[in-house]
């Protein structure tokens, strides 16, 4: 419904910052302070960016909607408004102030290279809390003025309505922006320092549900009995006979398989451990990750994909073979199967980890089979194509037990 003058002048702040909304992407906000501001929402390469049209009642209702209307002609014809503001500037010879939105912009340019591009990474997350969050509370300040009392500020504000985690990312993020300004010369002080010590505590890490070793009969019984789709089945079979993740059993091509040499080499590059580290180091630099295989590793693998068409991905997609299949197959059949609450996906990774190391298995083996950094300093360096022979070994007879447990010796 679209905005009136009356209720403009009207709206009142409240215990928290509020949006009020208009038409074609047109908002106003109202801060706890009362400062209102006019906002701007728009589609740009797949994200919603909020642009400023300045504070009311220095720009009413009507020419608020004429801004609007003319940065949506930009983005119509494939202009970024707040691109063509700062160039506009400074062709015009205004200094462009280096308020807390322009470092922080500043920054995540600086970042976003480092960052890992998948959906719910960093680079996506810092964008959607600057823009919710940290430049509605901080973004027309200067730099140079803001105090701790702001800061802390605006990260009550996400605390309050119990975003416990967020509010954590956002003290890390707001710290190095503040360590990015100091960089720049432009502060002495970092505001953001030390927030931690006032920050209310997050609950306990609620870990993945896992099965114990005592558990694991009745579940492999559950999974033969499984009445769905026969390639779910073979995922989650592989999975425990792997102790891979889902994400690189979904996107498992076969040419990354050595039926023969009973051998899977996943490109370091899909490893969500690894992905750091080859941001940092570069790809040459870390081998990929060997995943030894059992024979009734190799048997599910060559029955799965021959099953679902024998396409290039090892398990295609039902509706589409050249995608893999969804990330909640797996944790869909466990519900289905009455695994609900008791186990995931995840924790079928836990669950052979825990297997493993009661069995007495060496720690830098099993750790090297989840691809995780192991006790040893030579485990720090991610290197996962260590330990292939000794892992063959532990895999095959962590498979055999599973056979002994399913049908009897």
């Amino acid at each position: 419904m679209a905005l009136t003058d009356t209720a403009v002048r009207q709206s009142k702040p409240k215990d928290k910052d509020y949006t009020m909304s208009d038409t074609d992407g047109l908002s106003l906000f109202v801060a706890v302070s009362g400062t209102k501001s006019w906002h701007f929402r728009f589609s740009w390469h797949g994200k919603q960016p909020r642009y400023s049209l300045g504070t009311y009642p220095e720009i009413t209702l009507k020419e608020a909607r004429e801004l609007r209307d003319q940065a949506r002609s930009l983005v119509a014809k494939g202009i970024d408004p707040r691109d063509e503001r700062r160039q506009a500037q400074v062709q015009a010879g205004i200094k462009v102030e280096n308020t807390f939105e322009v470092v922080a912009h500043r920054w995540y340019a600086f970042k976003l290279p480092r960052w890992a591009k998948a959906k719910k990474g960093a680079a996506n997350q810092a964008r959607l809390y600057l823009d919710k969050d940290l430049i509605p509370a901080l973004g027309k300040m200067p730099i140079v003025q803001i105090k701790r009392p702001d800061v802390l500020a605006a990260v009550r504000r996400v605390e309050s309505r119990g975003a416990l985690n967020v509010a954590r990312k956002c003290r890390t993020w707001l710290n190095e922006i503040f360590r990015f300004a100091m960089a720049e010369g432009l502060i002495e002080v970092n505001p953001a320092s030390d927030l931690d010590i006032v920050a209310i505590p997050e609950p306990p890490a609620k870990h993945h549900p896992m099965l114990r070793m005592s558990e694991l009969k009745d579940f492999l019984i559950a999974l033969r009995n499984y009445r769905g789709a026969d390639y779910v089945q073979s995922a989650t079979r592989i999975m425990l006979l792997t102790c891979v993740r889902g994400i690189e059993l979904r996107q498992c091509t076969v040419d990354q398989v050595d039926f023969d040499g009973a051998l899977w080499t996943i490109p370091a590059g899909t490893v969500k451990q690894l992905q750091k580290v080859i941001r940092k180091k570069g790809g040459d630099v870390v081998p990929p990750y060997l995943v030894p295989l059992s024979r009734q590793a190799v048997e599910e693998m060559r029955k799965v994909h021959k099953a679902t068409g024998g396409y290039r991905l090892l398990i295609a997609g039902r509706s589409d073979p050249s995608q893999p299949i969804s990330n909640g197959t797996v944790n869909g059949a466990l519900k289905r199967m009455g695994y609900e609450g008791l186990l995931t996906g995840h924790g079928i990774r836990s669950t052979i980890s825990t297997a493993l190391n009661e069995k007495g298995y060496h720690e830098d083996w099993v750790e090297a089979q989840l691809s995780h950094a192991g006790s040893s300093k030579a485990r720090k360096t991610y290197n996962h194509a260590e330990y292939v022979e000794q892992r063959r070994k532990m895999m095959q007879d962590w498979a055999d037990y599973l056979d002994e447990l399913e049908f009897g010796p």
